[in-house]
C-alpha cells in the first residue's frame, strides 16, 4: 500500500466530546472505540483520558491492527475482531462506546482493496482480508435474483435488475467480473441515468461492500451489545454515512428511549427505557469544505439510563 495515503477523521472533536462529555476531567473509566480504523478517534481519546483510564478498540482490518501497534500506551489495547464482538466485554464495564461506521480513506484509496471504482484493482472489498470470500468470488457463482436483491436492498439502486442480468451475462460470455474497473464499466453501460455528480457505479459498489462484510447485521448486533456493556450514564456515539446505517441507529435509539408496556398485562410496571437520546450532530461547513467525504456523516448520541435494581 502506498505510504502517502492519509485518513482524515470525521467529527473528531465532536465525537470525543460526545463520548467523554459526562465523564468529567481526566476520565478514569474504560472506553471503547469499536471501529479503530486508522486511529484518529483513539489517539484523541487517549490524550483526554486520565492515567487510570482505559481504551479498548476493535477492528477486523489487518492494516488497522498494524496501525494500532504504533500506539505505545499501556492504557490502550485492540482486538482483531469486528465490533459484533462488543458483547464479549464484561457487562456494565464501559463508560462510553464510539462507533464510526465509515470506510477509511486508505481503504478506499488502495486499489488492491477493491473498494473504489476510481482505481482499477482486484474486486475484493473485504474489511478483513484474512477470511471470507471476496466480492469477485461471490459474483462468480451468485444467481441473478441474489445479485439483484443485494444491489436493490443495500444500494437502493432502481436499476438493480438490469445490473444483475448484465453481470451474469458477462460471466457466461467472457468469465466472471474480476476487477473494479470491469464492474464499474459494466454498470455504467447499464445505468443510463444517474443523479448529477454521482458515478453510475456508486450505489452498486456500496451495496456489494455492505453485503460482503455483513455491515448492517454487524451494526445491529453491536448496538444491542452496547446496552449490556455500557454502565449507567455511559455514552453511545455512532457516526453513520448513509441512510441505511443512520435509519438503524435512529430507530435503535428511539426504541430504547421510551418505556415499554406489555399490552397483555396493562397494570404491570412498564419496562424502563434504556437510553436517553442526547444529540444529532453533522459536520460543520468548514469540515465539509476541508474533507468532502464527511458531507454525509451524521452522529447520534445517547446515554445509558440507570439500570433498575
Amino acid at each position: 500500500m502506498t505510504e502517502a495515503l492519509q485518513h482524515t477523521t470525521v467529527l473528531l472533536e465532536e465525537a470525543v466530546d460526545a463520548l467523554l462529555g459526562g465523564a468529567g476531567p481526566e476520565p478514569s473509566g474504560t472506553f471503547v472505540d469499536a471501529t479503530f480504523g486508522r486511529g484518529g478517534h483513539s489517539r484523541r481519546i487517549l490524550l483526554r483520558l486520565g492515567p487510570e483510564g482505559r481504551l479498548v478498540a476493535f477492528d477486523k482490518d489487518p492494516e488497522a491492527i498494524a496501525e494500532a501497534t504504533r500506539i505505545n500506551d499501556a492504557r490502550f489495547s485492540i482486538r482483531h475482531e469486528g465490533f459484533r464482538h462488543l458483547g464479549e466485554l464484561p457487562a456494565g464495564s464501559a463508560a462510553g462506546v464510539l462507533m464510526d461506521l465509515g470506510v477509511s480513506s486508505p481503504q478506499i484509496d488502495s486499489p488492491e482493496r477493491g473498494f473504489s471504482f476510481r482505481f482499477d484493482g482486484p474486486l475484493d472489498m473485504r474489511m478483513d482480508t484474512t477470511r471470507g470470500e471476496s466480492v469477485a468470488q461471490w459474483l462468480a457463482t451468485a444467481e441473478v435474483q441474489q445479485i439483484a436483491e443485494v444491489i436493490r436492498d443495500y444500494g437502493e439502486e432502481r436499476f438493480a435488475g438490469p445490473i444483475a442480468k448484465a453481470i451474469v451475462a458477462r460471466r457466461e460470455e467472457r468469465g466472471p467480473v474480476a476487477t473494479t474497473g470491469e464492474l464499474a464499466s459494466l454498470v455504467a453501460g447499464t445505468v443510463k441515468t444517474r443523479e448529477q455528480g454521482q458515478n453510475p457505479a456508486t450505489r452498486t459498489f456500496q451495496a456489494l461492500r455492505i453485503f460482503i462484510n455483513a455491515e448492517l447485521e454487524e451494526l445491529q448486533q453491536a448496538l444491542e451489545a452496547s446496552l449490556s456493556v455500557l454502565q449507567p450514564g455511559g455514552r453511545l456515539a455512532v457516526i453513520s454515512f448513509h441512510s441505511l446505517e443512520d435509519r438503524i441507529v435512529k430507530q435503535f435509539i428511539a426504541r430504547h428511549s421510551k418505556e415499554v408496556y406489555d399490552r397483555r398485562a396493562p397494570f404491570a410496571v412498564p419496562q424502563a427505557m434504556k437510553l436517553v437520546a442526547l444529540d444529532r450532530i453533522k459536520p460543520s461547513a468548514a469540515e465539509v469544505a476541508g474533507n468532502p467525504r464527511s458531507r454525509s456523516a451524521i452522529m447520534r448520541v445517547a446515554e445509558r439510563t440507570e439500570v433498575p435494581a
